[in-house]
């Protein structure tokens, strides 16, 4: 049968319990007996004068008198071991009329000396119930005859005796105190596991921002609860995060496909024109032959943009080597002043700031980020790239004076297919996965970046990235 945890833990503190007392009780019984004995033992060999005289002895002087319990008896023994006078102590040792005689040994033992007792030994009484405390010497003034004492122990037995009845009942309130104790004790002290059991349900069933109490460092069921609370809340955040990754794939999978349906739809009407006939028409089949191409570009554009995002998730490994961040950034501006010429465009990177990545993804990020400028703010509108270190990072900055993001945006900017003005041509605004590439790429060099309004109005792109410990 298998106890409970409540069962176990009453039925140890019952069995200490038990076992303190059994130990205890025998410990007193032993001393008590052992106490009554040698006192009785004393008392015998203190009345040797007493015993002698009363049996007939001639006197030396005083005799100090002993009490001796009813029922004690004293023997002068004859040569052959027979009692010649017998004294039975009714008050004094003045009777003979002995109901229950000790059953004296065959061979006594011999102190080798005369007045001088043995150490005195328990034998039984003729009733066979009766116990008796005996001792014998050679007394001179009976010219060397044995004399035999023998003391009843009926008191202390009777003692005893009532000392074991005490000792019973005052074990067995004991344990019976001890075990209602010791239950209502177990019984508050497990109420926090049985309140943990019924949070643990709570939260089996679905229930995952329940919190387990008490939660505290002073207690062993606290700190329980302390690591209980530490692993529910990993758990809560890795369904959370479960629930937005899927939640991200199936935005993303619909995304995708959204985009990926104008240029098919494309394809699949211009191939449906060149086959009803748009060959003798030289103009409408280069149109044809043209927008086919154009929309295949574009679907391998974006195709190619989305396997690059999915591996970067993957955490799959970029090639690792010295790159210069003032020159990507110089390459950018320059490309930038070509697509936009009557722009006011600035480079702010008065020295070389070295990073470890992949020089063609790093050049990604600063394009797409100048793109992102170009394209979503006025013709007019001034921008500025700036490479700086601060604090042993490099720091690369993309800052318009456009109409900039609201702020709930900026939270959600660099999400792929996301678009911060919804009406906005794809053809001026693209897929939406410009600034995903960038946050996926910065993110596999160990970097990050960020999105705060310009002052004046507008938006900076802020990317941070660890400086190379490498030369190139």
């Amino acid at each position: 049968m298998t106890l409970s945890l409540r069962g176990r833990l009453l039925l140890g503190v019952i069995s200490l319990v038990l076992i303190g007392l059994l130990v205890l009780n025998v410990a007193i019984y032993v001393s008590l007996q052992k106490f009554l004995i040698d006192r009785v033992d004393a008392e015998m060999r203190a009345g040797v004068d007493e015993v002698a005289t009363a049996l007939g002895a001639p006197s030396r002087g005083p005799v100090q008198r002993t009490a001796f319990p009813i029922g004690t008896v004293a023997e002068v023994l004859g040569s052959d071991g027979s009692p010649v006078t017998i004294r039975g102590v009714s008050s004094g040792f003045g009777s003979q009329a002995l109901t229950v005689l000790p059953v004296v040994p065959k061979n006594l033992q011999d102190s080798g000396q005369l007045d001088v007792p043995v150490q005195p030994f328990t034998v039984q009484g003729t009733d066979g119930t009766t116990e008796f405390r005996l001792t014998d010497w050679h007394e001179g003034r009976f010219g060397g005859a044995i004399i035999v004492l023998a003391v009843p122990l009926t008191d202390i037995t009777s003692t005893l005796r009532g000392l074991l009845v005490s000792q019973a009942l005052i074990s067995a309130g004991v344990v019976v105190g001890t075990a209602v104790l010791a239950f209502v004790i177990i019984q508050l002290g497990l109420r926090p596991l049985r309140r943990m059991g019924a949070v643990a349900g709570e939260i089996a069933a679905g229930d995952y921002s329940r919190r387990v109490e008490p939660a505290g460092s002073k207690t062993e069921i606290g700190r329980l609860g302390l690591a209980l609370n530490a692993m529910l809340a990993q758990i809560e955040a890795a369904f959370a995060e479960r629930t937005a990754s899927e939640r991200r794939l199936r935005r993303f999978i619909a995304d995708a496909s959204h985009e990926l349906r104008t240029p098919l739809t494309s394809v699949r009407g211009y191939s449906e024109m060149l086959r009803r006939g748009a060959s003798e028409s030289p103009a409408d089949a280069e149109l044809a032959r043209r927008r086919i191409e154009e929309e295949s570009v574009r679907m391998s554009t974006l195709v190619d943009d989305m396997l690059l995002i999915a591996r970067l998730d993957q955490g799959r490994p970029l090639e690792s080597k010295p790159v210069d961040l003032q020159v990507i950034a110089r390459d950018a501006v320059a490309d930038a002043r070509v697509v936009a010429p009557q722009r006011d465009i600035t480079l702010n990177a008065p020295d070389t700031v070295v990073v470890s990545g992949d020089d063609t993804r790093l050049r990604q990020v600063v394009g797409n980020l100048v793109r992102n400028a170009l394209v979503h703010t006025p013709s007019t509108t001034a921008v500025e790239i700036a490479v700086a270190t601060q604090n042993g990072t490099a720091q690369l900055s993309v800052t318009d004076h456009g109409p900039g993001l609201p702020a709930g945006d900026r939270e959600k900017i660099f999400e792929p297919f996301y678009r911060s003005d919804v009406s906005r041509s794809r053809d001026s605004g693209g897929a939406g996965l410009g600034l995903s590439i960038v946050s996926a790429v910065v993110t596999a060099h160990g970097g990050r970046v960020k999105v705060k309004e310009t002052s004046g109005g507008g938006a900076t792109f802020e990317v941070e990235l660890p400086l190379s410990t490498k030369t190139s």
